[in-house]
Order: C-alpha cells, then structure tokens, then sequence
C-alpha cells in the first residue's frame, strides 16, 4: 500500500493493515521530519484503501520509537512561532487520524517507546507491550514537554495524578508498572509479541472489545470534579515542585498544562498543550538541555573517534590493576568489578587494603540493599578484586591505575618500579589531578606507554574520566585508555597536559576568584548561598571542605608555579591555606569553612563554626554582604575566561566536550548547559564587559583575544 524510507503499509489478507516503522538509514526508529512526513503519506494511502478491518502498529527494529529527532530541535527552536506549530501541528494530526480511523487500532511495542513514540501508540486503541520494552514521555529532561498529545492522552488513559508523575519525573516505565497504571493493555513475551497483538485486534474486530469507548474517553475532558483536580494538582505540584527545583519549569509547566486542558475536549487541550510546549522552547533551559544532549552525543563520538587505533593493534584490555588502595583505589577497583573487570589492588599496607576492600564491600552492599543486585552477584563481584602487598600477577595485567598520593616525588618511584614489573606492551596510567603526565613521564622507559587516567570522587557516581596525553603519549595508548575507560561506563574526554588539565584548571579559576572575595572581606556563607541559587549543587566554601582542603592547597601550588602570568601568589595565605594550617581539612576532618556533625539519622551535616568566621575575620576584617550579581560574576567570568584560554592552546578540542566534562566532573548545572552554553546565553560581548570591570583585580578576568574578536563579530561558540 505504501513504502517509503522509515515506514511501510501492507494489507494481510485477513484484512489487517500493518504501518512498520523501519529507517532504513539508523540504527532505530526516530520521529524525523522524513518519518512524519512518510506517515502523512501512509494514512492517506490507508483513507483511500478498501477492505481495511483494523491496523496494526509495528516496527522492525530492536526498539519501537526513541522519540522525536533532537538534531532538529535546533533549528525547529529558532524559528516563528506559526511555524513551528505548523511542525507540531502535522504529526499531531497523524496522530489523530490513527485515533478517527472506521476500525480498531493496536500498538505493538517491542522496545523502547519513548517520547512521541509512546505518544503514537497513546493514539492506538490498545497497546501490548513486550516484557523486554519501557515506555515513557522523557520530554521534561530536554527543558519541553510532550508536544504530540501526551499530556492530553496520557492522563485520561491512566488518571491525571499517575500522568503527571510520569510525565513531571520523566521516568522510563518497566512493563508490569505501565500494565498496573492502565497505559497497555498486556504484557507479553517478545516471541509472543505480534501474535498476541494480532489475536487483540481480531477481538475488537469482532466486536468483543470495544474500542468506540476508549476514543470518547481520549477525547473527552477528565472526569474530575473540581474539588478532587484541585487537590491533585496541588498534591502533585507540590511534589514535582520539591524534586524539580527553581531552575528546571518544564515539570511544572506540564503539571499546570494537564490540570488547564482537563475541563476541555481532546482539541481544546492539544492547543493547550502546543502553547506550553512552544513557550517552553524559547526559554534558556530548553536551548541548554537539548545542547547538553546533543553535546554528550557529540562526546561519545568523540571517545570513539580516538578509540580506532584499537584496529590497528593498540591493547584491548581485558584486565587491570589499582596501585594505591584506600578511598580512591577502593573505589577504581569496584568501578572496575562492577563493570567485569577483574582488578589486582596492591598497596604497602594491610590498613590501606582493607580500606579499599571495605569502600567496595559497602558501595555492593548498598546496591543490594536498594535491590539493584543480588547478594550471590555481590559476592562475585568483590571477588573480582584481588588485593595484595606483593606485584605478583602484574605482569598478566594490560592496564594498571596508580593511585598513590598526590606527590610527584612518590608518583615517579612507584610508576618506575610499576614498569619494570609489567609487561612490555602494558598500558600505565596516574590518577592524578594536577601533576604534569609529561614529567611523569620522565621516570618511565616507555614513555609512550603512559597516559594520565584522572577519575573524578567519588568514582563510582562521577562520570567524567579525563584522559590526559602527555608529550610523549602514543595515540594507541591514548585508544586503549578511552576504551578501557568506556568499557567502565565513564564518559571519557581526552585533554593534552598542562597544569591541572582541564578541569582543575578551570576551576581553580573560579577558587580564586572565591579567595580574592573573602580576602576583600566577603563572607563565606552568603557566597555559598548565592552559587547554590545560581545552580551549583554546593558553594566553592562547601565544595572546598567536600575535596578536602589538603589537596587544594597542595594544587594551588602546582597553579600558581604552572600558571604564574594569571594564578599569582597572594601576599598573605589564602583562606584554604589558613584553613590547612590550622589542621582544619573539610569533611575528612570534621571542621574546615564548616563544622561538620551527624544528625539524628546518623547522616553527616553542616553546620556553621564560628572558630572558621572568627579565623577568616581576624585574617580579612568582618565580613560583610556583597551584591549578589558581583559574586557571580567575579566567580564564573574568572572560570569562563580560563576555559577560553583552554580552548586556545588545544587542552580540549570542542566546546562541547568542555563543557560536558564540567557538567560530568564537578556538577555544573545541567540547565545551563555548560560554561560555553553560559557564555552564549549572556553574550561574548557582555562576558568581556564584565571581564573588563574586574580586570584591574586579576588577570584571570581579562578577555583573550579571541573572545574579543568573536565577540566583535557577533559569534558565539555553538
């Protein structure tokens, strides 16, 4: 009946019409343009067919529908508003004529149904769902809200309550949940899929199930009375509210569109609903969210682009070890088992072991006791790690990860001794933060063996892996270290070697920007509390005590000697180094900017310790507010600018990848994007404006000249 590039039409003989959703030219099926486009034309070859008793929805692929295209999001975002509603408006109406069709409908999800593929089988009659699919409306995760009917049909399927859950936390739903909510109508074996859609749809045909009832319900205002959707639009509001926060308003947004459309028909509230989704696409958060998604696109072709040295014969590793126990080994060696792995932990002593086993030990036992895994696989698990005094075994091993202290003395004798145990072929690699891999280097035979391998803590939550290349670092180790570190289900981003690489660098722009305020006698507290607000998920005075305020002051050693032109020693000792001095090292300590005491649930909390005011006041003066939109400004133009300066030398190759890496290693916030997706909100021009105002403090807030020039032409980074 009709076959076009990502879908067919094809009559049975038993009078079934069957629409498969196959792109010939991805690996899944997405909404496209050319996907709605072809299904426009298949249902106008369906209204012109005779004999047709019921259609069946299906696809050919592992998944159903992912969801829309995001790469077009872009462009579709940008432009007028009749226009874009015009796009929304076309498979909205594909989407309904499936639902006015003269014979009953059914969708057979056999894999992921998500966004407005969920959406399309919503317009079915009857769904059945295989035990092997998920389905779900994800739309708030990119800043909008489901545009092709979710918010109208989803609701008056499975109530308004469950509906704005789903849709508010964007939560992908497992078989037997979306059959107890209502949203399909049986759960099958993937074998048993099509036969069992099929024997449905014979069903309404014949009468026995009626399908006229489930379309006056889709298309009909919500049967609440005003009293029950006032309570669950509070409730619900409330809740979406408390988990969404300030900064996100898509879950709200979609909380307040389902409870506006309730009273209207299936027409009146996809107007609503088009509304909200168009408002929402012009906000910061969408043009950021839907960058962050593209942009972590963008990094996992990236990581795999530099893993193709693997076909030329660079190491696949199958085995690792971990040198240097404790915390942060403990927690490379689960990451490690966790993912297959088997890993050889070795240390210089048994407290540092046990350590480290007792870090892995607790991270399994806490997946077990949230029913992530079974106590028999914990115990496999664990037994995956081998620790050991001794080096014995380390020549079977293709990758080992020292994780020793982070002194560069140390480092360079335990990385020696390290490769004169292991093979020839053996790929070393540091964890470390800060110390140059090209001085590293110098205490290595092969050199073109070692590259840095910097994990982000804690290691088992963290995602970003940077993976340094130093001077002498070959571009088949630079492979096997990415592989390996996608293989332990990190997002790696490859950095060339300078002091703090890229993340650290860039940050300690943003610390130093925190000193130069508290040395000018700003108070501490109210810093945290406006970068918290801003979007941060803890202020630089918190974050400080969180890493641990030893190793800052250890690294503002390695900036300030790496980076003198801009990282310049202060006169007196910054606030970390006070703080060090005093013994006082954050969290690890129990006092640092905070004091830190457990609740009455036994969690750790802080709390404020006048002995950190008093010591700060005696050094700086009394504090004192500053405006907000200075602090916030003195702090993220020092960052943006040192990133700009990244960029420059080549320390990361694309705006994307930095700022995936800030989002994936320190928690910048997601709704804004990302460094560079900042600075193209307020514009190159107004970043080097307030650049300038502060310039005469430090040179960390001079504008380079490339941004000066970009700037003056009006260019932005995406």
């Amino acid at each position: 009946m009709y076959t076009g590039n990502t879908l067919s039409l094809t009559l049975h003989d038993n009078g079934v019409a069957e629409l498969c959703f196959d792109n010939k030219n991805e690996s899944v099926n997405k909404f496209d343009a050319a996907t709605v486009g072809e299904l426009t034309a298949a249902l106008d070859a369906l209204d012109n067919a005779a004999g047709v008793s019921g259609l069946l929805l299906s696809s050919a692929k592992p998944v159903f529908i992912v969801g829309a295209d995001i790469t077009e999001f872009v462009s579709l975002f940008d432009k007028p508003k009749d226009e874009f509603q015009l796009w929304g408006g076309a498979n909205n109406g594909n989407i309904n004529r499936i639902e006015a069709l003269p014979y009953p409908t059914i969708a057979a999800i056999n894999g992921f149904a998500l966004g407005g593929g969920f959406e399309l089988c919503l317009g079915a009659d009857f769904r059945v769902m295989s035990s092997a699919a998920q389905v779900g409306l994800p739309e708030v995760n990119l800043g909008i809200i489901p545009g092709w009917g979710g918010t109208v049909r989803l609701p008056r399927l499975i109530g308004y309550d469950t509906a704005a859950t789903w849709i508010a936390t964007a939560a992908q739903q497992r078989p037997d949940a979306a059959l107890a909510a209502g949203a399909v109508d049986a759960v099958v074996a993937p074998e048993a899929l099509r036969d069992a859609a099929l024997a449905m749809l014979q069903q309404a045909i014949e009468g026995k199930l009626d399908y006229a009832n489930r379309r006056h319900a889709k298309t009909s205002p919500l049967q609440l009375n005003d009293i029950e959707l006032g309570m669950s639009t509070t409730t619900v509001r409330a809740m979406v509210a408390g988990k969404a926060g300030r900064n996100y308003p898509a879950p709200i947004a979609a909380v307040d569109a389902m409870a506006k459309a309730a009273r209207l028909d299936r027409d009146g509230a996809l107007a609503v609903e088009a509304e909200t989704f168009y408002g929402l696409t012009q906000t910061p958060q969408a043009r950021a969210m839907v960058g962050l998604f593209l942009a972590d696109q963008y990094l996992g072709k990236a990581a795999k682009a530099q893993t193709k040295a693997l076909k030329s014969g660079a190491k696949k590793v199958k085995s690792a070890a971990v040198i240097g126990a404790g915390i942060m080994g403990g927690g490379i060696a689960y990451q490690n088992a966790i993912k297959g792995y088997p890993a050889l932990m070795k240390d210089i002593n048994n407290a540092a072991l046990d350590l480290g086993m007792s870090e892995a030990s607790s991270l399994l036992a806490k997946r077990v006791d949230r029913g992530r895994m079974k106590p028999i696989v914990s115990l496999q698990t664990l037994s995956k790690i081998r620790p050991t005094l001794s080096y014995e075994g380390i020549e079977q091993v293709d990758i080992a990860v020292e994780a020793v202290v982070e002194l560069e003395k140390v480092k360079k004798v335990v990385l020696a001794e390290l490769e004169s145990k292991m093979a020839d072929d053996a790929v070393i690699t540091s964890n470390t933060s800060t110390i140059s891999i090209t001085s590293l280097a110098t205490a290595l035979q092969r050199p073109e063996n070692f590259a840095g391998m910097h994990f982000f803590n804690p290691v088992h939550a963290m995602p970003l892996v940077e993976v340094i290349r130093g001077e002498h670092t070959s571009d088949a180790t630079v492979a096997s270290v990415v592989d390996y570190a996608l293989g332990l289900g990190k997002k790696p981003v490859v950095v060339n070697d300078c002091p703090g690489f890229l993340v650290n660098r860039v940050l300690f722009a943003y610390m130093f920007g925190f000193e130069m305020l508290l040395r000018e006698g700003a108070d501490f507290r109210q810093i945290d509390k406006v970068m918290e607000k801003w979007g941060w998920p803890m202020g630089p005075g918190y974050l400080m005590d969180v890493v641990g305020i030893d190793t800052l002051a250890h690294c503002y050693d390695v900036m300030i000697d790496g980076l003198s032109e801009r990282f310049i020693k202060p006169d007196s000792d910054a606030a970390a180094v006070m703080m060090y001095n005093a013994g006082r090292l954050g969290q690890k300590s129990g006092q640092g900017f905070y004091k830190y005491e457990l609740d009455k649930r036994g969690r750790r909390v802080k709390v404020v310790d006048d002995v950190a005011i008093e010591m700060l006041a005696g050094a700086f003066g009394p504090a004192k507010q500053f405006d907000e939109q200075e602090i916030v400004d003195r702090l993220m133009v020092a960052m943006a600018t040192e990133l700009v300066h990244c960029l420059d030398e080549g320390i990361v190759a694309s705006p994307a990848e930095a700022d995936m890496a800030f989002i994936y290693g320190v928690g910048f916030p997601a709704f804004r994007g990302g460094l560079c997706r900042w600075m193209d909100e307020v514009g190159l021009a107004e970043i080097c404006a307030r650049g300038d105002k502060y310039a005469s403090l430090s040179p960390l807030y001079a504008p380079t000249d490339s941004m000066r020039k970009k700037a003056a032409a009006g260019g932005s980074w995406y």
